[in-house]
């Protein structure tokens, strides 16, 4: 194997590839990056057994063959040499990797590409196309939603689904705690139609998040009940799905609350974020105390003191007292999009509902909490 390769081209598919890779393994080859070189190109693929990223990068290739050393370290390498340099890589007949680069030489340890383990696909049943600006928005709104408490491991990842809404069929991503939780939809793409309601790991939504940041090009999805493969240009993850049922979510979605508040969200987020200075670390806890055109924001802490800040309001309904996490609150209203944001409550003990005033694609709702 030999090939020269320009620096910032193999730094790029370095990066997209090594972001799964573990700093610590028990499994040596997992430390590793897989180098193949064929044709034109070179073809680099990392994995952790539940994920695997492959990118192919155009490189001039003298010899054919391929070899695996450990992803951080050459990355490391490539990042610190100079801007616009070539990269030389061969493999020695001792099986060692050989980068040489202006007067620079490393001589690598490697392990065999005949050992490196691959991700097996199953059938792929479904495959379609999705906008990359879509799958931001299906991702983006609702990761923060998504639950890390390991015993509840169907909640660890974000659910996406076909769904209806007023008789029109969309893609759907919802992600919950328990405590919260967020709802997007999208039309529904071309070829989407039938496909199973799956759970995406919360490490494979940020890896898709990553590999999505920078592009405007179209992404290529393609799902079984175990396995989903995410495919942009030359960059391709396949993932592990998580095996288990995601609960009846619209259940918890309150469709009876009658008491409407508006509000300006960047007014309310800045006031929750200043009272919320004083509560404690644990509950986090604020009280939203609803008047006529009026509501009060009250934190009370034995520990640090009390703080209150009031705010004019749209509220013509009776008056309400209830508390929620100030944390949540803010999350919430950081993923609103319009100048205003929209509260649907009940009573102090049920679920609120939080809705852009100009945006039906989203939908959040906040469970309260005793103050």
């Amino acid at each position: 194997m030999q090939f020269v390769i320009e620096k910032s081209a193999l730094l790029k598919a370095l990066s997209h590839v090594t972001s799964i890779v573990e700093r610590r393994n028990t499994i040596p080859i997992l430390s590793n990056v897989l180098m193949l070189a064929s044709g034109d190109h070179l073809c680099l693929t990392a994995t952790d057994l539940e994920r695997e990223v492959i990118e192919k990068v155009p490189a001039k290739i003298s010899g054919e063959g391929g070899t695996t050393v450990q992803a951080h370290v050459l990355h490391d390498i490539v990042r610190k040499l100079p801007d616009g340099a070539d990269v030389e890589i061969s493999k020695g007949d001792d099986g060692r990797m050989m980068l040489m680069s202006g007067k620079g030489r490393f001589d690598l340890q490697a392990l065999p590409a005949d050992d490196f383990p691959e991700l097996s696909t199953d059938d792929l049943s479904h495959k379609f196309s999705l906008k990359s600006n879509e799958l931001k928005q299906l991702i983006e709104r609702t990761r923060f939603a998504i639950s890390t408490e390991e015993t509840r491991y169907y909640l660890n990842g974000i659910y996406l689904h076909e769904a209806e809404t007023d008789g029109a069929t969309v893609l759907r991503a919802v992600a919950t705690d328990g405590h919260r939780l967020a709802q997007v939809e999208v039309p529904l793409p071309d070829g989407a139609a039938g496909l199973p309601g799956v759970i995406i790991p919360r490490k494979t939504v940020a890896e898709v998040l990553r590999m999505v940041a920078d592009t405007e090009s179209d992404v290529i999805i393609e799902m079984s009940d175990a396995k989903i493969r995410f495919t942009v240009s030359d960059l391709v993850l396949t993932s592990k799905l998580i095996d288990g049922t995601f609960p009846d979510y619209t259940r918890v979605i309150p469709t009876a609350n009658d008491k409407e508040l508006s509000i300006a969200r960047e007014s309310f987020a800045k006031a929750v974020d200043r009272v919320s200075t004083l509560s404690s670390d644990r509950g986090r806890a604020v009280k939203l105390n609803l008047n006529e055109k009026r509501l009060i924001l009250t934190v009370n802490n034995p520990d640090s003191g009390s703080a209150t800040e009031e705010l004019t309001v749209d509220y013509d309904d009776e008056p309400i007292e209830i508390g929620f996490n100030a944390r949540y609150l803010l999350d919430i209203t950081g993923q609103l999009q319009s100048e205003t944001a929209k509260f649907l409550l009940a009573d102090p003990g049920s679920p609120t509902m939080v809705r852009d005033d100009s945006d039906i694609s989203a939908l959040y709702v906040l469970m309260p909490m005793r103050v």
